[in-house]
């Protein structure tokens, strides 16, 4: 049987760290939500909250390893990408469809460039958004330089279809060594990005976010190196936490997990003028050592009760289609936020709650009710279901 088609059955799934990827999602949620509050990276709330790409980088590094570094000898590189396809893509078209649906109700002060955007600009930015097609600056509809200004955040996901392929065509080839000579590379631009060393004399046009990992969602030179140092160092840790299987067993892990990912994501930015270059040691300690650690804790413990394995299945359902779903409704509360600054203080708290409320409920209908089933179905269509053995890999 061609094993271009063939769909083996998964191995098991690592709760703990579904439910890590949701609480992630949620504080992402949050970070946005008091976004349109703060006029510069010090002012953040759930300050550093943009944090959460880096983590799931390294989540996505482990998950990838563990799920398919001994699964090539009866899976194609095709196989491969159509299973990551299969996975991610339909709450790919999901997310940019609610941006389409959401774009020009954001016409105004906030985003001017949309009353000017033709119906045909729009239709064009919606497929390409839908195909993964990055969009030059030239091309920009929203102002803000994004690559998919329908739906910022899925510049992430265009960097894990870059990293996926890449692991497809090399990095799965690599020894443990050669991933450790890789990981010891890509720690040196992280720290030459959270320091704001600069040794490419590339980071200039980042002065605005310096001593953060700030940025990614766009084309130009300086996101495009800032998208790729944030990708790098913590995908190719993940993978090789995942080829060396050195975890960590805690009692209570995804609380204590769950804490300390809060916790890092909500510390107040680090240091003011002279002394900024303290939080991007703070960002270097949070990416090189602490996600790096969560993931092995998370990893290496269990789950001894049904309430917090309820609660790991549910946080892990709503976290991807979370994270992809809730920035079209962010858009549109900056733009209510740009003419009600001076609103009364229950309007705010009932608008970002309610904000958060609708995400969530939107991701959980979108999960059960689109996700799975067009999962599902494509799966059905691309592969073929093999009993040969008890395990399968999610696609």
């Amino acid at each position: 049987m061609n094993k271009n088609n063939i769909y083996l059955k998964s191995k098991p799934r690592y709760e703990i760290l579904d439910g890590l990827r949701g609480v992630a999602a949620m504080l992402v949620v949050v970070f946005h939500i008091f976004e349109g509050y703060a006029s510069g990276v010090e002012e953040y709330v759930v300050n550093h909250g943009y944090l959460a790409v880096d983590f799931f980088f390294v989540l996505s590094g482990f998950v990838v390893g563990y799920a398919y570094d001994d699964r090539w000898g009866s899976m194609s590189v095709w196989n491969f990408c159509k299973r990551r396809l299969v996975r991610l893509h339909p709450m790919v078209v999901f997310g940019m469809t609610l941006g389409l649906f959401c774009f020009y109700l954001g016409a105004g002060d906030k985003f001017p460039l949309i009353s000017e955007t033709p119906w045909y600009t729009v239709l064009l930015m919606y497929v390409l958004g839908c195909l993964m097609i990055p969009a030059a600056p030239s091309m920009d509809i929203r102002g803000w330089g994004e690559t998919y200004s329908l739906d910022g955040p899925a510049w992430s996901l265009m960097y894990e279809y870059v990293a996926n392929l890449l692991y497809a065509l090399f990095i799965r080839r690599l020894s443990k060594i050669g991933l450790a000579v890789c990981v010891a590379f890509f720690a040196f631009l992280t720290v030459n990005l959270c320091l704001n060393i600069d040794v490419f004399g590339i980071l200039k046009p980042h002065e605005w976010a310096a001593y953060t990992v700030i940025g990614g969602w766009g084309l130009d030179g300086v996101h495009l190196f800032v998208g790729a140092t944030r990708l790098l160092y913590p995908f190719f840790m993940g993978l090789l936490l995942a080829r060396m299987n050195r975890l960590i067993s805690l009692r209570g892990g995804f609380w204590w997990c769950a804490g300390l990912v809060s916790l890092l994501l909500a510390i107040p930015h680090v240091g003011t003028g002279d002394t900024s270059w303290l939080n991007g040691l703070y960002e270097c300690f949070c990416i090189l050592a602490m996600f790096p650690l969560i993931v092995a804790i998370g990893a290496g413990s269990n789950i001894t009760d049904k309430r917090t394995a309820k609660a790991c299945k549910l946080l892990g359902e709503i976290s991807y289609p979370l994270y992809i779903i809730h920035y079209p409704l962010i858009y549109l509360q900056l733009v209510w936020l740009q003419g009600h600054e001076n609103a009364p203080l229950g309007q705010h708290i009932i608008i970002g709650v309610g904000l958060f409320v609708v995400s969530v409920s939107i991701a959980y209908a979108a999960y059960k009710l689109y996700d799975v089933p067009v999962r599902e179905w494509l799966k059905n269509r691309l592969f073929v279901v093999s009993k040969k053995n008890g395990e399968q890999i999610q696609p």
